[in-house]
């Protein structure tokens, strides 16, 4: 079994998609082999969310591998177009459930040390000194804000796109643009359409027809918002990611 999913990796989507239906059916042996024959991919988007390596030492690799368990239990071949993109949603969105609690969990100490530290300081400057820590971080993530747009707009640049045409080319049905995004997250996960688009700056239509259920003409149609969703989901632009969280998985 395990060998049949390993080589199902590297065929078609349908296949691993329909292992996973097994799984989510109640199938122990697949799930287990499943999550033993997926676990260099979970390795791999831990690391690329986390930004450095991940083995399984680490806490964060359990986040992933649970993330990947419930990406296979609630995945529906029907509405998702494939078990790895899915699961690459699903593992990000607890990876940042975790990195954000470990951030306020890590805060509440620091302030707790830096409380006990200044015990003798007055109630009132612990709020100034709180409120101008506070105010200091506003400003940069604000400064963020700003250095990623600035720098999402020359990647979007070297495609000959720009904010001003992704605004009318986008899709206008939440249902095509849906489709689009999950289009476009097949290509940013698979490595040989992801180097295509990198090196001719275009997407191979041809290679996305033969994987998805979506007409050329609608491939074309939503061609210039896909590469800029593919383009937004390899970066690291935390902030703007966050103003389209809601069309992602």
């Amino acid at each position: 079994m395990l060998l049949s999913i390993i080589q199902g990796l590297f065929k078609t989507k349908q296949t691993t998609n329909e292992l996973a239906q097994k799984a989510k059916a109640g199938d122990e042996e697949v799930l287990s082999d499943l999550l033993f024959a997926f676990t260099p991919f979970i390795k791999k988007t831990a690391s690329f969310i986390c930004k450095r390596p991940i083995d399984e030492h680490d806490e964060e690799f359990s986040v992933a591998m649970n993330g990947f368990h419930e990406a296979v239990m609630a995945f529906d071949s029907s509405k998702d177009a494939s078990i790895q993109t899915f699961a690459h949603l699903i593992i990000k969105r607890r990876m940042v459930d975790f990195i954000r609690k470990e951030a306020a969990r890590n805060e509440k100490v620091l302030l707790m040390q830096a409380s006990e530290e200044q015990a003798a300081t007055s109630e009132q400057h612990f709020l100034l000194d709180k409120q101008s820590i506070s105010t200091y971080i506003e400003e940069q993530r604000t400064a963020t804000r700003r250095e990623e747009l600035i720098h999402y707009r020359e990647l979007l640049a070297e495609y000959n796109l720009s904010f001003e045409e992704l605004t009318n080319v986008a899709p206008k049905h939440a249902d095509a643009r849906k489709t689009a995004f999950q289009i476009a997250q097949i290509i940013a996960e698979t490595e040989q359409l992801y180097d295509h688009l990198m090196k001719t700056k275009q997407l191979p239509l041809k290679e996305i027809e033969a994987i998805v259920e979506v007409s050329r003409k609608t491939l074309e149609r939503h061609r210039k918002y896909m590469i800029a969703v593919v383009i937004l989901l390899n970066s690291d632009f935390v902030y703007i990611k966050e103003y389209v969280k809601g069309e992602i998985i």
